[in-house]
């Protein structure tokens, strides 16, 4: 089974993705392991890849999806794979079918995970990480913030730029202008798509997200 998982910054996806895939009792893969494993590996694309990134410029999608190509070849993902964090945009998609088609593997569902906005700027700018260790912690009440580090004596507990309020929005509103295509391009090639309600505990939302794909 091949699963595409879609959804907002802060909707859980990535912790998902890893329980439904052991569920599923396949590997879940996301755009930074494959790219991460190929340039360690040293692979003619991970070469190809490691030039843009130490010039500073986005690795391109087909090089990319070159990678995620062969990582989809690999024995282990025979049985088939929970995709996180490939598809972000109608191009990636495109890109995804052909490659899924060369390899003669059928896309079995599109996972699109659904929360409120108001929702995430509360969840995401409640997200706290300790200044010296990088730990992160979810803040319980306001005066968590700048407290101390339960691993680290020396460190506090601040919020990352990119979880103030402001930006939460700003990283949402591109979500939306880049994701909502992709949406309506998977519903004109008839794919798949499952909508699972994100809130709730891990073990509710993990419930629905395998009852959309018919398992228990």
């Amino acid at each position: 089974m091949i699963v595409v998982l879609l959804g907002p910054p802060g909707a859980g996806k990535g912790t998902q993705g890893e329980r439904i895939a052991a569920s599923l009792g396949v590997p879940k893969i996301a755009t930074g392991d494959v790219l991460r494993a190929a340039v360690k590996a040293g692979t003619p694309l991970g070469l190809e890849a490691k030039g843009f990134m130490d010039r500073g410029d986005l690795v391109p999608d087909a090089v990319i999806l070159g990678m995620m190509k062969e990582a989809l070849k690999a024995p282990e993902q025979a049985k088939g794979v929970v995709l996180d964090g490939v598809v972000r945009t109608v191009p990636q998609a495109e890109g995804l079918a052909a490659v899924l088609s060369e390899l003669g593997r059928p896309l079995d569902a599109v996972m699109l995970f659904e929360i409120s906005d108001d929702l995430l700027v509360s969840r995401l700018s409640g997200r706290t990480v300790c200044d010296c260790c990088q730990t992160p912690f979810t803040a319980r009440a306001p005066g968590e913030l700048h407290a101390e580090c339960a691993k680290d004596p020396k460190g506090t507990l601040v919020r990352r730029k990119d979880d103030e309020p402001d930006a939460i929005r700003n990283r949402l509103h591109v979500y939306q202008q880049q994701t909502a295509p992709v949406i309506a391009w998977y519903r004109d090639q008839h794919a798949h798509i499952v909508s699972i309600d994100a809130v709730g505990s891990l073990a509710d939302v993990q419930a629905r997200a395998l009852s959309a794909l018919g398992r228990s």
